[in-house]
């Protein structure tokens, strides 16, 4: 059901409904968004659950006491939400291989979690014509979703 969709406000709803956990995981969240409306073509419920998987993660398994930078922009054609944190262990597995189900960065991780989170998040964003990219420098995890702007007709 795709409709026009606010990125922004959908992302700042998120990190209010995670405003508990982020806190208890002792992470610093920092949002830079130039814009505040920046309208997508895609499905609410879909959206809702690519960013909740995404934060999700990013709280289990940031490195406690860092900062987790989230960045909303808007391109010529996507609306793009980006969130970077530093890992708490090592990711010594490919980018691409992170998508895989049920696989997880670090083979000795025994947390929750199914390890369906960027798979799910990765297809649902395919689903509605978008990209997801995941880039590792180091400890440095990197997640961009890019979602088709909202065009007026």
């Amino acid at each position: 059901n795709a409709e026009k969709v606010d990125l922004h406000e959908l992302v700042m709803q998120a990190c209010g409904e995670y405003e508990e956990k982020i806190k208890e995981s002792e992470l610093d969240l920092r949002i830079n968004a130039e814009e505040k409306n920046i309208f997508v073509y895609a499905d609410g419920k879909q959206m809702w659950r690519i960013i909740e998987n995404l934060l999700s993660n990013t709280i289990k398994y940031s490195m406690p006491q860092s900062r987790v930078y989230i960045n909303l922009e808007a391109g010529s054609e996507y609306g793009c939400f980006t969130v970077k944190n530093i890992s708490a262990l090592p990711l010594d597995i490919p980018p691409e291989q992170l998508t895989e189900r049920f696989v997880r960065g670090d083979v000795s991780r025994t947390t929750e979690g199914s390890g369906l989170g960027l798979s799910i998040a990765q297809s649902l964003t395919a689903l509605q014509g978008g990209k997801f990219k995941i880039e590792i420098d180091g400890d440095l995890f990197k997640v961009s979703v890019e979602i088709p702007l909202w065009k007026e007709k």
